[in-house]
């Protein structure tokens, strides 16, 4: 901006003045970190010849005569700074003389005490601001160190200070007259018209723009190796950037031919590449400018420099041209409106504040254009001395400089005889390894020539990784085919292991077992039976029946006539039930009479195989010939469905293969036994069930009311000798919270289904790790398992357990929105190819469409691949970090949850006009679900209605904790639902718990502090029911837990499920023998928390 009004002086005889409003900003900033090194700017040089040491002095003392900033230190006056000027100051040069130490010793020592010195802070009351430190290594050999305060300098007044250095030295050396001109004016005339210029009108005017322009503008979320600290170190390195000359020119003519700055083109690169490591289109970098545009400033020494905040927009998937137009037009504009400091900038728009980050921009980007001046003293011969600071005031700085010869960057390095582009990267030392950075500017480079080839790319079309790393990342990651059976059936296979050995155990549920022959002809005889009632190749038949032998017979059943079971849950309402029998189409229900009623409004015949087995029994015994091929499928599992009905996924014979048979994370041998935890509607059973049968193992059933008490799964454990154990991570971390020795007998122990506990995984590795401790991760879409870590060590410094490599015959990709793939360690969405993906959706082709795609690969073949919705990103060493979901899909407790699915639900109350479900943080178990409604009317539905209401169409994982009531929900500028800006839920909020009634007795007093510590209450009732509370299975058990340590009371954990409610459980506990229960639990007490005995 022109300024037509001239810059005026202040009165010689007032000493005191006010702060421009950098210097205001960064007085307050050591205010909030007092005695920091951070805003030093050191210089350090090498002279070699004979220097005048008198000389030298005196020309510093004669630049500090004439710059008054250089003779400033600051006081409070009324509570805000103020420049304190002093008429006269002498700035000592210091001398340390190392001649006395050996060769070698002096250079480590100069290292040493330049380091010192550039740590030491400044009292910017007490002053001086800057000091000069020379360092004799010899007659004729000198280090100088120049140290200044940012606050009374900056990056252009380096060429000052360096020029105006020369040239009294070498007029001071011979006598001559000084050929530098009086200073027409001072910073703190600057200062002084800053804040009479910038107000008003013409502080409205430019204010108006960035409001606009920053208006909602994003937190540039940069992926990060370490997580980010609470409060900023600003620990920092550097990373020196070489660009050849050959690129440099071409850019110089891309600029040229668009009608840009080579700036403007590298600032549009620069934020592609921030983009495409991001997955942002808003980024905003600040760029560092002079603020020097009168030429009565240049040739002052101060803190000028101001910075501008540059807001790129990348949306639309622009071609690299269009992006440089917008660009263009961006950064003209942002130069017209430059005059409004940074600090004023803040002030105004009051962005959202986090200790952890800088406001409205984390990156800065510039390329210098100070006067590139080197440091010239009469008969010496100067070499600057390149030091790393140790620190970073942002998370990533890059600085560039076109080069000629004999360029120096204003940081000390020095390129001689070089051309090109060159620079430093500054980057903060707590979030960044060095190699990170190092990779990040090879995808630099590599961008930028992808650029000059073509700059008519879309963004998501340019490369970012090199040949190497692509094919490391999309090949070499990917190996892992084995020569697993690919062709064949699971019946098949398992008609195989009977013939190797008909006589070994193949299941044993309680004290029933059956060898592999004895199940092979029972699940002959009920697939004979089903034939005669007309089940065959590609029907699908519904298995709702416990944990047993017969549930087993049963699955085999039905793949030996060709057909594919069907899964379902007796604990699930019955509307679900029916629900999925009519969406899958099932002509024919295996179940028990127990279980008879829950589909009596359901059209399927229904056959109790309980009932029913003497009529099965008269079946033949003799292998049936297979109807069906291993693509065909297996069986359908229906999860939560995002659209308010769950949805059936598809798995064929060949995906259950990929899994157990001659896979690279575990080997399951002959006689191993192998835990049946799950319900077999989990599709974790599939690896439990046909890894064992299909592999000649051991499939041991442990009772649900066992595994969900940690000593009694603990003992059972050890009793039942098993060999391998798969857990949900919730599971696990019950168990290993009591009892963390449970599992160091087991040889192989996964885990998997949410973000792991580390604490919880630290304690089993003390405790006794199992020989193979696997994190494991895989949606129901890949059949189980897609990936597996093996867990050895868990160093401190780990801050989230991997998901790992791919399974065997498994390919993992994690690509950007437009399926490029990422760099290592940038965030991208994790899709999932190979033998262990299921067919797609029952009767959704839409959804199977839009979730299983094609993909190109290296070789132009094109890949199914299933997209997960999961967020993850590589480590250098190729293992894969989960990161979270990028939509509304949630894990819970192991079950996957579409939170539309709940806010469906809620939504067709005819009192709820609007509902959102999400899952929050709680201080009891992690996490828990809750929800929000806005009510049609008042008064709202209460909790205890609402959950009446969803427990006749909602599992029991899939009802919410806490339902809170609010006027509307939050909404974005572009009206879409704020989910970020949802107050938290307690449930010392949620509407409609009933009203309290007081605990009487000792044992409901006792009852009523554990459960309100568990379930984060104030208070509670002794009628409540737990489980209407938010109590939940998990819970269930850290409750029998409490209750056993304050009241002395081994209570079965069915004891809760038959009285939910303080009063119906203390009425229990009374009943129980008290004195001879003491001594029973305090001895298992002791025996499981120490180890449980094997």
């Amino acid at each position: 901006m022109v300024i037509e009004n001239p810059v005026g002086n202040v009165s010689e005889e007032v000493f005191v003045f006010p702060t421009s409003f950098a210097q205001q900003r960064l007085w307050f900033l050591e205010q909030l970190v007092p005695n920091t090194c951070l805003y030093n700017v050191p210089t350090v040089f090498r002279l070699t010849g004979a220097l005048n040491v008198v000389v030298l002095e005196q020309s510093f003392n004669e630049l500090v005569r004439r710059h008054e900033t250089l003779r400033t230190t600051f006081v409070v006056i009324d509570g805000e700074p103020a420049q304190a000027i002093a008429p006269r100051l002498q700035i000592p040069l210091s001398i340390i003389d190392l001649q006395h130490c050996s060769v070698l010793e002096r250079e480590a020592e100069a290292q040493r005490l330049i380091r010192t010195e550039m740590q030491r802070s400044f009292c910017l009351s007490q002053g001086p601001l800057i000091r000069l430190v020379l360092i004799r290594l010899a007659l004729s050999e000198h280090i100088l160190l120049i140290n200044l305060h940012h606050i009374v300098f900056d990056e252009w007044s380096s060429g000052i200070l360096i020029r105006e250095l020369g040239a009294l030295y070498t007029t001071l050396s011979t006598d001559a007259a000084s050929p530098l001109s009086d200073l027409p004016i001072q910073y703190a005339d600057f200062a002084h018209w800053q804040r009479e210029w910038l107000q008003g009108e013409i502080l409205e005017l430019q204010l108006a723009y960035w409001r606009q322009q920053l208006r909602d503008v994003s937190v540039l979320d940069l992926p990060t190796d370490r997580p980010r600290p609470k409060l900023p170190t600003h620990r920092g390195a550097l990373h020196q950037v070489e660009l050849p000359q050959s690129l440099a020119e071409a850019l110089n003519a891309l600029s040229q031919d668009t009608g840009n700055t080579l700036f403007m083109t590298l600032l549009a690169a620069f934020q592609t590449l921030l983009y495409r490591y991001t997955g942002q289109t808003d980024v905003p970098l600040g760029s560092p400018i002079a603020n020097r545009n009168r030429s009565e400033l240049e040739s002052l020494i101060g803190f000028f420099a101001n910075s501008l905040v540059l807001r790129g927009d990348l949306s639309g998937n622009p071609t690299f041209v269009e992006l440089l137009e917008r660009s263009r037009q961006m950064t003209l504009a942002a130069y017209a409106h430059q005059d409004v400091p940074f600090e004023k900038l803040v002030e105004e728009l009051h962005p959202i504040r986090n200790p952890s980050h800088n406001p409205l921009f984390q990156v800065i980007f510039a390329l210098q254009n100070a006067p590139m001046t080197q440091l010239e003293l009469s008969g010496l011969t100067l070499d600057a001395i390149e030091f790393d600071t140790r620190s970073s005031r942002f998370d990533l700085e890059l600085y560039l400089w076109e080069c000629g010869e004999n360029f120096r960057g204003l940081w000390g390095q020095g390129w001689q005889n070089s051309t090109g582009l060159r620079g430093v990267v500054v980057y903060n030392t707590d979030l960044f390894q060095p190699e990170t950075i190092a990779r990040f500017m090879r995808s630099l480079q590599t961008l930028l020539e992808a650029i000059v080839a073509n700059p008519h790319q879309r963004l998501a079309d340019l490369p970012v990784l090199t040949a190497a790393e692509q094919k490391q990342i999309l090949l070499d990651w990917n190996q892992t085919d084995t020569g697993y059976p690919k062709s064949q059936c699971i019946h098949q296979l398992f008609e195989a292991q009977v013939e190797k050995s008909p006589d070994a155990i193949a299941v044993q549920f309680g004290d029933k077992q059956f060898t592999y022959q004895a199940l092979n002809q029972g699940s002959n005889q009920l697939a004979h039976y089903l034939q005669k009632l007309g089940v065959g190749a590609e029907a699908l038949v519904g298995v709702c029946l416990d944990r047993s032998s017969e549930m087993v017979a049963a699955l085999l059943s039905i793949l030996k006539v060709g057909g594919a079971y069907v899964p379902l849950d007796p604990t699930y309402p019955s509307e679900r039930l029916c629900f999925m029998i009519e969406d899958a189409q099932v002509p024919v229900l295996l179940t028990q009479t127990q279980y008879r009623e829950q589909f009596q409004d359901c059209s399927v015949q229904v056959i109790c195989i309980d009932q029913e087995w003497a009529a099965i029994a008269q079946e033949s015994e003799e292998n049936l010939p297979s109807q069906v091929t291993a693509e065909d499928l297996a069986y359908v599992v229906y999860t939560s469905g995002s659209t308010g009905q769950p949805k059936g996924v598809t798995v064929p014979h060949r995906a259950v293969n990929r899994l157990v048979c001659d896979t690279n994370y575990i080997k399951i041998h002959p006689g191993d036994r192998v835990a049946q935890v799950s319900n077999v509607s989990f599709d974790a059973a599939t690896f439990e069930i046909w890894g064992a049968l299909l592999n000649g193992a051991q499939l041991i059933g442990i009772d649900r009311e066992i595994s969900l008490s940690p000593l009694k799964f603990a003992t059972a454990l050890a009793q039942q000798q098993i060999d391998i154990l798969f857990l949900t991570t919730a599971l696990f971390n019950q168990v290993a919270s009591e009892v963390p020795a449970a599992f160091r007998r087991l040889r192989y122990l996964l885990f998997g289904g949410e973000i792991a506990d580390l604490q919880r995984v630290r304690a089993v590795i003390q405790a006794g790790v199992p020989k193979h401790l696997l994190h494991v991760y895989g949606p129901t879409e890949s059949t189980t398992f897609a990936s597996w870590y093996e867990i050895q060590e868990l160093p401190e410094t780990i801050t989230s357990l991997p998901i790992g490599r791919p399974v065997a015959n498994t390919q993992l990709y994690i690509l950007d929105t437009q399926l490029q793939p990422v760099p290592i360690g940038a965030k991208g969405e994790l899709y999932i190819g190979g033998d262990g993906l299921a067919t797609g959706y029952l009767n959704q082709p839409e959804l199977t469409a839009e979730r299983f795609i094609s993909y190109k690969d290296e070789a132009s073949y094109l890949l199914p691949l299933y997209k997960t919705g999961d967020l993850a990103r590589y480590h250098p060493d190729g293992n894969i970090e989960f990161l979270g979901r990028s939509d509304h899909q949630v894990k819970l407790r192991g079950f996957r949850i579409e939170l539309g699915e709940v806010e469906a639900a809620l939504q067709q109350h005819s009192q709820v006009q609007a509902a959102i479900a999400l899952l929050q943080s709680s201080a009891t178990d992690g996490r828990s679900l809750v929800a929000y409604i806005v009510p049609r009317r008042k008064p709202a539905p209460t909790t205890s209605e609402l959950r009446s209401f969803l427990k006749a169409k909602l599992p029991e994982y899939m009802i919410p904790s806490a339902i809170a009531v609010l006027e509307a929900l939050p909404l974005t500028p572009n009206g879409k639902v704020d989910r970020r800006a949802l107050p938290p839920v307690s449930l010392a909020s949620v509407v409609g718990i009933p009203a309290a009634q007081a605990p009487q007795t000792e044992i409901e007093q006792k009852l009523a502090a554990i459960w309100m510590r568990l379930l984060g209450l104030p208070q509670v009732g002794v009628h409540d029911n737990f489980f209407e509370l938010g109590g939940h299975s998990l819970l269930a058990t850290q409750l029998m837990s409490r209750i056993r340590d304050v009241l002395q009371v081994e209570v079965p954990l069915r004891t809760l499920f038959e009285a939910p409610t303080i009063a119906g459980l203390a009425k229990q506990i009374e009943t129980l023998s008290w004195a001879g229960r003491r001594r029973e639990v305090s001895s298992a007490v002791a025996v499981g928390r120490e180890e449980v005995e094997f």
